[in-house]
């Protein structure tokens, strides 16, 4: 018999990146960018249990819980757990806490809150083509396919294929330059790293304690020490706080050697910036997106949001002009991964607008 998947939703970025509208206190995926719904929401849905799903299991930060609650029970989704981390140690103590939570022989579908996947049903049809390697104790990456040099994500090296659609990891590769990332589309072979996997919660557990013990160690007291409130369970602080803070990839994934990648085309982003917004979003007929009160006259591939304030442009063009009731982002299109000097300048000086939520 085939065992539900637990879709394991991993909620704790701050996304800086889409300041001003992402703050600390609401991070993009709490927010609605390019839907009615939160990107939470749309998460959430996209295994839902009349597709044979179990309830989801939503690692988030503490501070977040209760809108983390409400947005879930918005969209009918009543009986989903949440571990609310106490500080962020990244993704493989995440993770770990998640496994914790279930039985070993459960399958983990690993998913960050805030990516857009368009193509739902390719999604599933990757998932059930891994599902038999992943019951076999495989960890399971699916690889995004590229359509541009991107240097902006990590590349997964597909070796010999296990079954249909299905190939054993070569290597994973750092983030590479232009002239590198154009030779991988050139080649073929190779896909983007997207950070969603899926794998047995035992065997995750056991990869770690063969690669990182003292993480395990840690996450694993956080737990036996934690406290549950609901649907919320609370690891133990201290214990939790105790862990080494890693990525999954360089815990586990790049070390394992049962690793396995499916390659899917599903429309996939990960809205890392204003200008990935605004690529994915649907333009008039002069390139421009806007949303909010906006009066445009002579623009031209230009992004502008307002969240309050009437925001009115005339004769520019590339234009990215972020407004909030409490602070206004203006970059050129095509420098948006900026936005992190701003909120490096920002942070030294304590700027409430950070923080503050909208």
């Amino acid at each position: 018999m085939q065992r539900l998947i637990t879709p394991v939703i991993l909620s704790g970025g701050s996304g800086t990146r889409l300041w001003p509208l992402s703050r600390t206190s609401r991070p993009k995926q709490l927010l609605s960018l390019t839907h009615a719904e939160t990107m939470l929401q749309l998460t959430a849905r996209r295994m839902p249990a009349d597709a044979g799903f179990a309830a989801p299991l939503v690692v988030a930060n503490a501070a977040h819980a209760s809108m983390i609650e409400s947005q879930l029970a918005e969209i009918g989704i009543e009986d989903a757990s949440i571990i609310l981390e106490p500080v962020g140690r990244n993704t493989a103590p995440a993770i770990a806490a998640a496994a914790l939570m279930l039985p070993r022989e459960a399958l983990m579908l690993v998913m960050p809150s805030d990516h857009v996947i368009r193509d739902v049903e390719s999604f599933r049809a990757a998932v059930t083509a891994a599902m038999p390697l992943a019951e076999e104790g495989w960890l399971t990456t699916f690889g995004i396919t590229p359509d541009a040099p991107e240097t902006g994500y990590g590349y997964i090296k597909r070796g010999g294929e296990l079954a249909p659609g299905v190939f054993r990891v070569d290597r994973f590769i750092e983030k590479p330059d232009q002239a590198t990332a154009q030779a991988y589309l050139d080649e073929g072979g190779y896909s983007w790293n997207g950070g969603i996997f899926l794998f047995g919660a035992g065997a995750y557990l056991d990869a770690l304690a063969q690669y990182e013990p003292q993480m395990l160690a840690a996450v694993t007291k956080s737990i036996e020490g934690g406290k549950r409130e609901g649907n919320c369970f609370y690891p133990d602080p201290h214990d939790f706080a105790a862990s080494p803070g890693q990525a999954v990839d360089y815990a586990v994934m790049e070390k394992a050697d049962k690793v396995m990648v499916v390659p899917v085309e599903m429309g996939w982003s990960d809205v890392g910036s204003w200008d990935a917004l605004h690529t994915i979003s649907l333009g008039d007929d002069d390139g421009n997106v806007h949303h909010g009160e906006v009066v445009a006259i002579d623009t031209k591939d230009c992004m502008i949001r307002s969240e309050g304030p009437l925001v009115a442009a005339v004769g520019v063009k590339d234009l990215i002009v972020i407004a909030t009731p409490d602070a206004v982002l203006i970059l050129p299109r095509g420098s948006s991964q900026e936005v992190k000097r701003a909120v490096a300048a920002l942070q030294e000086k304590g700027h409430i607008t950070l923080d503050r939520a909208l």
